[in-house]
């Protein structure tokens, strides 16, 4: 049986580092860092997770913005709403929640934010300094893998790496980071997709297997290498006549029975998704403190 990769613990105890951290600034007659959240719609699931993440910014001290749009905002008044943010010295950071309807450019208003204050990792500034290994955002699902990978000490050096899926927001960003020459890294990376041939032995031959492919309990056991790491990124959310909700929430993984063959996995949910918010408020506090170096009026 696997060991289970608690999301719910590690982000505590970030959550714990990052309070400790505002307390200090509080005490020095520092403002709070601000984070301000941007919603266009009412997407069920986009709407639980800004909740998330504005009760998340109440537990670490931090002042937290909620900009709620209609569906129907035109695309000039929500680039301008960019703009006032971007202007803003009493936000530090702040993200635009996707997806957006489909009226909206999102490469326009992911390009719109002020790379000093993407704390999302989206921009393309911040993508291509990532990639080069330069500091920078990087975006918040990777770098809560990279934290709960550093923090269960798994090893990474010399590894065979699988990630599924190669979307700019997981699956890209992820092989790029775990290839570096750092730890968590140094590992031999296969970034598979919707072409990939043999992807079943492809993935039985890694070590750790990142699977972010976005179908409901794609990875089987089968599929599995006896003691690797599974990540599971996905969420999904299915009927169930179980639950008082009517339904249940899964991951892109077969929990059940890759559990019995992995070393270590993440569940679905209490994994990553948790470890994707304090990303974010990760962020916002550097942020808030490359701020404060550019002088007392920052």
């Amino acid at each position: 049986m696997a060991i289970i990769i608690d999301g719910k613990l590690i982000a505590a105890q970030v959550k714990e580092e990052i309070a400790a951290e505002v307390l200090k600034m509080k005490e020095q007659g520092l403002r709070a860092p601000a984070l301000a959240v941007v919603m266009v719609g009412n997407e069920g699931a986009s709407a639980t997770y800004v909740a998330s993440k504005v009760k998340s910014c109440q537990q670490v001290g931090f002042e937290s913005i909620d900009l709620h749009f209609p569906e129907d905002i035109s695309e000039e008044t929500l680039l301008q709403t960019i703009q006032d943010l971007n202007n803003n010295p009493g936000v530090d950071g702040f993200i635009v929640q996707l997806p957006l309807p489909s009226h909206i450019n999102e490469d326009k208003v992911i390009a719109a934010v002020n790379p000093d204050k993407d704390v999302d990792g989206f921009h393309p500034s911040n993508v291509g300094k990532m990639a080069l290994n330069i500091p920078a955002f990087v975006s918040a699902t990777p770098a809560g893998i990279m934290e709960l990978i550093a923090r269960y000490k798994i090893e990474t050096d010399g590894k065979e790496i699988v990630v599924l899926g190669r979307s700019n927001i997981v699956g890209t960003p992820i092989s790029i980071l775990l290839s570096r020459k750092a730890y968590p890294g140094n590992g031999t990376v296969t970034l598979c997709h919707s072409r990939t041939k043999n992807l079943k032995e492809v993935c039985s031959r890694a070590d750790i297997l990142i699977v972010a492919i976005g179908k409901p309990e794609f990875v089987t056991a089968d599929m599995v290498k006896p003691g690797a790491t599974v990540i599971d990124v996905g969420i999904h959310r299915i009927p169930s006549t179980e639950t008082k909700s009517g339904f249940r929430i899964i991951g892109d993984v077969q929990f059940e029975s890759v559990s019995q063959v992995a070393g270590y996995i993440t569940p679905v949910p209490g994994g990553v998704g948790l470890m994707t918010i304090v990303s974010l408020l990760q962020n916002t506090l550097k942020a808030a403190k490359e701020k404060r170096k550019e002088g007392p009026t920052a």
